[in-house]
């Protein structure tokens, strides 16, 4: 029995990853203007950074529809029996929604609410991948990985608040006081939803270092097998600062740095960071 683990566009993943892995993605919709482009496909984050910068908007995201969804599974049932789509949190978007009417019309598709975005949900597809491997079957990959779903802590802290001010998830002079003010907000998923958390003052850089020591320091029901450092157009030195902070405070078998792609960059800005994990 095959079985190829897939998700929505929004796991960022890094091409190598992917490879590795033998992921296979779905791509959600940047809609700049009269363009509506593929995540990752016909557009990539610095794209999303020159249309605000020329045109003072932001793009508007949207999911895949549920053809999208008919035809990508479609095509992957040709050469799998079973797949396994990771969706964007049913909290978040109607991907999920889509995805499983989609599944109801192909067959041999299970469709998992992630309950989570980006890498947090980029680690458990890789966990899906590390079972389907194991020659672990679909409901056994089903149900372990329902079991790790609340288990994911996924937090960003940003540098700039201006995207959210755009897409009306903050107002314009909660914005400007918090730039004036140098305060660095957390933006936790929780429950499925994206929410703000502790809000750090100062240097990025140094606010960067002590987001990553709230997360990790002196904890003992943290897994050790991976976690990610992801972020939007970071400095250098701020990824090396987070790196260094993590191998610091926890051993983990893997760290992974990736870039995050078209919907967290359209709702955090340039300069976010995040770092990813599972709990035992």
């Amino acid at each position: 029995m095959s079985i190829i683990i897939t998700g929505d566009s929004t796991i960022d993943l890094s091409p190598e990853l992917k490879q590795q892995y033998g992921v296979q993605t779905v791509p959600l919709y940047v809609n700049m203007g009269d363009r509506s482009c593929r995540d990752g496909v016909d557009m990539q984050p610095d794209d999303i950074y020159a249309y605000v910068a020329e045109t003072g908007q932001l793009p508007k995201t949207s999911a895949p529809s549920i053809q999208d969804y008919i035809d990508f599974f479609t095509a992957m049932r040709q050469d799998y029996d079973e797949v396994v789509h990771f969706s964007l949190s049913s909290e978040l978007s109607v991907s999920h929604q889509n995805a499983r009417l989609a599944a109801e019309e192909v067959g041999g598709v299970s469709v998992i609410d992630s309950r989570n975005l980006s890498t947090g949900t980029g680690l458990l597809v890789l966990e899906a991948c590390d079972r389907a491997m194991a020659g672990m079957d679909v409901e056994g990959i089903c149900r372990e990985i329902g079991e790790l779903i609340p288990k994911v802590e996924a937090s960003f802290i940003l540098n700039r608040l201006d995207f959210l001010a755009k897409g009306g998830r903050c107002s314009s002079l909660l914005a400007l006081g918090a730039n004036v003010l140098k305060l660095r907000p957390v933006i936790m998923v929780q429950d499925g939803k994206m929410d703000v958390g502790k809000k750090y003052r100062g240097a990025y850089d140094k606010c960067v270092e002590k987001y990553v020591e709230g997360q990790l320091a002196g904890r003992s029901d943290i897994r050790g097998n991976r976690i990610f450092v992801t972020h939007t157009k970071c400095r250098p030195e701020t990824i090396a600062a987070a790196k260094a902070k993590v191998a610091e405070l926890q051993q983990f078998d893997e760290v992974l740095e990736t870039t995050a792609g078209g919907t967290i960059t359209n709702h955090c800005g340039e300069e976010t960071l995040g770092v990813l994990f599972i709990r035992k």
